[in-house]
């Protein structure tokens, strides 16, 4: 039976479906249920998977591609640079030791020093995918353990710029034609050396101009029309055209991904870019790792399964020592250098791409690169046991320890206090905190407004608040309070109801227009409501006092108590839906206020006056 595309998308999908939930509740981790999903479903079981499998996995990479890109826009350049030490020493450390370790131990089997060399660069890389998916899901990315991982596969991810720079200086007098074809994707593989080293370094260029200088504009223009899928169509245009350009000059797709995401996070759109790519990116890793685990190829590792195994495990055991040693020398305690060893002890994702690049450039023979795929691919499907299993040791001894709040400079944004809304209304917060020095993430839809708000200094970001995705990428789960200073009553409404949905542990702090917008908001539920007019409409009645004669302490208790009456009759009113009944409560309130006012100006202790009835109602 000829099978179709539809047929092919139910059985991953059946795959991942069955597969994912039962390796999470086995305590496995997603990345290990998507590979076991693969194996079931490829040539080695079901065999539903068969030849299509190699170009699925093409495919299936524009999940890292989406995956560097998201990365990049949570690294803002400050942060890269504050982190510069762990970054490059750290980082730097691991991929020189460990080409060292690898290209040696391959000199010592005979194989020539140009081959080691790309053998031990390649190796040296883990799975970023696997890593960051598997300390996500087992909440260790805020532990030393999971920042000195990061630092280290940030600085892999750079690294991968003077890779593919060095890679054609390696190539030796064996045509490409032994090993595979030019891939006629490639226009610049023609060129010399030092012209494909020139152009590598030209469209990194192309990169970090478009996204510094061409791409807000374009973002603003797309904003201003409010249709959110043009939004997200503009999103994946950026992240594919930015794949092609790199495809077509020898380049890795996600690394030129990761370097817009890196000169956009600084944009007020970054939120909203994230958010909107967010889905694609977490659909295609899941059919990435599926592909990872369809391609591992059983029938070549029964052929020689002492070499394989045996290669596996001298790479990792290669790559967790030289980690172990590092650990120890950047003074990781003993149970966050044992995660972090065992964490990146795989060959990554880009093995995948750099073989088959020193394939094409003759480097490496084809019989080289088919065992190194194979043990790429096992190494990463062995990773999420081998920390399932570390984890499991470590609880029973002792708990991860969090590094200290400053230290997270890679994190997500983490601040206390997020403002929905930066109009006039909401800018007046903003700027008394500010003053404070409270750190606030502020949320605007405007995309004029955020576009002169950051001109003027504010950092504001362009997104919509009743979004629950945004909001965690915003730091909802994390922020001790929310202010929603949104003019739009019905977008305040669905903020709330967004709120209180995802994040009930969040208190709320919401603007009301009038009291009748208060109304709606005590119907749902929110306790501190803020009536724009109140406070304004009060000013205004003290100074008309004090001009009348009054004095200031009798202007400013007059008009407290009149505050804490009118709040009380809120709650009064906003329950009550009949039109005459409400004319009738309208009335005796305004009544029972004339006579506590009254009351309070004629009381002798005038400072501790307080009304005779608590239960009183009044309404402004």
């Amino acid at each position: 039976m000829q099978q179709t595309f539809l047929f092919q998308a139910m059985i991953y999908l059946a795959a991942a479906v069955v597969m994912v939930p039962l390796a999470k509740k086995a305590g496995l981790g997603s990345v290990l249920g998507y590979l076991i999903a693969g194996i079931i479903i490829g040539p080695a079981c079901l065999q539903f998977i068969g030849k299509e499998g190699e170009d699925l996995m093409h495919f299936a990479e524009f999940g890292v591609v989406m995956m560097l890109f998201v990365i990049g826009l949570e690294l803002e350049p400050l942060r890269l640079w504050r982190l510069r030490k762990s970054i490059a020493g750290l980082g730097g450390l691991q991929v020189a030791l460990t080409t060292l370790a690898i290209a040696g131990g391959a000199m010592l089997l005979q194989v020539s020093w140009k081959q080691s060399l790309a053998l031990g660069m390649i190796v040296s890389l883990s799975s970023t995918a696997i890593v960051l998916q598997s300390l996500n899901e087992k909440g260790l990315m805020k532990t030393a353990a999971g920042q000195s991982s990061f630092a280290v596969l940030l600085f892999q991810d750079i690294a991968v710029i003077p890779i593919l720079a060095i890679f054609p200086l390696l190539a030796s007098e064996m045509p490409a034609t032994a090993g595979a074809a030019k891939d006629p994707h490639n226009l610049v593989s023609a060129l010399p050396a030092w012209g494909q080293t020139l152009i590598v370094l030209g469209s990194v260029a192309v990169v970090v101009v478009l996204g510094r200088y061409v791409m807000r504009p374009v973002f603003r223009f797309i904003a201003k029309t409010g249709m959110r899928e043009m939004f997200t169509a503009m999103v994946l245009l950026l992240v594919v055209g930015i794949a092609v350009l790199m495809t077509t000059v020898g380049l890795s797709p996600a690394l030129g991904a990761f370097l817009a995401g890196v000169v956009l996070a600084n944009s007020e759109y970054r939120h909203e870019l994230e958010s909107d790519i967010d889905p694609f990116k977490g659909l295609l890793l899941g059919l990435f790792f599926i592909a990872v685990g369809a391609n591992i190829n059983f029938h070549f590792i029964i052929a020689k399964p002492l070499l394989i195994l045996g290669l596996v495990a001298g790479v990792m055991c290669c790559k967790m020592l030289v980690l172990l040693v590092l650990g120890k020398l950047f003074r990781l305690t003993k149970d966050q250098n044992s995660i972090f060893s065992t964490a990146l002890c795989q060959v990554g994702e880009f093995a995948f791409v750099l073989f088959n690049f020193s394939l094409q450039e003759g480097i490496l023979s084809k019989e080289i690169t088919e065992i190194m795929v194979a043990v790429v691919a096992i190494s990463m499907a062995f990773t999420p046991l081998i920390m399932t299993l570390n984890q499991k040791i470590l609880n029973v001894f002792a708990k991860p320890v969090e590094v200290p709040h400053q230290a997270s400079d890679v994190a997500e944004e983490d601040n206390p206090v997020i403002i929905a809304g930066y109009g006039h209304f909401g800018t007046t917060i903003g700027r008394f905190l500010r003053a404070h020095n409270i750190a606030t993430t502020v949320l605007d839809v405007n995309s004029d407004n955020v576009d002169w708000l950051r001109r003027a200094g504010f950092k504001v970001y362009y997104g919509d608040a009743s979004r629950h995705d945004l909001l965690e990428i915003a730091g909802a789960h994390k922020a001790k309070l929310i202010i929603i200073a949104i003019g739009d009553e019905e977008k305040r409404l669905e903020t709330i109801e967004t709120v209180k949905k995802h994040f009930p542990n969040l208190r709320m702090l919401v603007r009301a227009t009038n009291r009748y917008d208060a109304y709606d908001l005590m119907n749902a539920g929110i306790l501190n409501i803020y009536r724009e007019t109140l406070d304004t409409s009060l000013r205004v009645g003290v100074d008309t006092l004090k001009f009348l004669g009054y004095s200031p302490e009798e202007a400013t208790r007059s008009a407290k108590t009149f505050f804490i009456h009118d709040e009380q009759a809120l709650k009064h009113l906003s329950a009550i839906r009949n039109a005459d009944e409400y004319v009738v409560a309208v009335r005796e309130n305004n009544a029972e206020l004339e006579r506590l006012l009254q009351a309070d100006q004629e009381a002798p202790n005038l400072d501790k006056a307080e009304p005779k009835d608590k239960n009183c109602l009044a309404l402004g």
